[in-house]
């Protein structure tokens, strides 16, 4: 065995791992953290495929951006973990049999293997190898983003630029329940028009004791 091959069986140990922690952590940011962490081997994995723009933006769209915003709302949200966990072995048996499934059918795509016909293999295994050595995925899927499929890209830009405006302008709502200050009536504020000093003497005269009014004659 060689250390691609190590590797590959260390990363995907930690992915399965991290992936089993995700739907077991009582604690929601615990299984955030874990999903990073599967991202990541997920990552590795396909850089030993030599898939590199797809490792680099799983680690930039889902972790870089979905999962730290995924964290900021678990950790301000008062969330009742015991609430969500009370169905939880209610539907572990449905889970797991599809969980099950799943993985049963994955184990017979793979174990059946990819055959290639054996004319075929001979006569372009040498000219394969040799253009695999100057070939980039990145290089290749930057020539079909922006030659065949650059009215798409385009598309997909002017909708996130319209969602990312339309979040800003949800959040500069004038709310009743809110004080609204303008940074501009700030900043032209001056020291006059908040601070007036006001000149008193340093010694004032003591006032004259009263003297107490005399009772009257028939009330002693």
């Amino acid at each position: 065995m060689d250390i691609r091959t190590g590797f590959f069986y260390l990363f995907s140990a930690i992915l399965l791992i991290a992936a089993f922690r995700v739907i077991t952590a009582r604690n929601p940011v615990y299984a955030a953290l874990f999903l990073v962490l599967a991202f990541f081997q997920a990552s590795a994995v396909w850089l030993l495929l030599k898939a590199e723009f797809l490792a680099i933006s799983l680690v930039l769209v889902y972790v870089g951006a979905v999962m730290v915003l995924f964290l900021f709302v678990v950790m301000m949200l008062d969330i009742n973990v015991d609430s969500i966990r009370q169905g939880f072995w209610k539907h572990f048996p449905l889970a797991a049999s599809i969980g099950a499934l799943i993985a049963l059918e994955m184990a017979a795509v793979l174990l059946g293997g990819f055959p290639i016909g054996e004319g075929t293999a001979s006569a372009t295994a040498q000219p394969a190898a040799a253009a695999a050595v100057q070939y980039s995925n990145t290089k290749e899927l930057g020539k079909l983003l922006y030659t065949q499929y650059l009215y798409p890209l385009e598309i997909a830009a002017v909708i996130l630029l319209v969602a990312i405006v339309a979040a800003i302008a949800l959040t500069l709502r004038t709310r009743k329940d809110s004080k609204h200050i303008d940074p501009s009536l700030q900043v032209r504020v001056k020291a006059r028009d908040r601070v007036s000093i006001v000149k008193l003497p340093s010694v004032q005269q003591a006032p004259a004791p009263v003297a107490p009014e005399a009772a009257p004659e028939g009330k002693a």
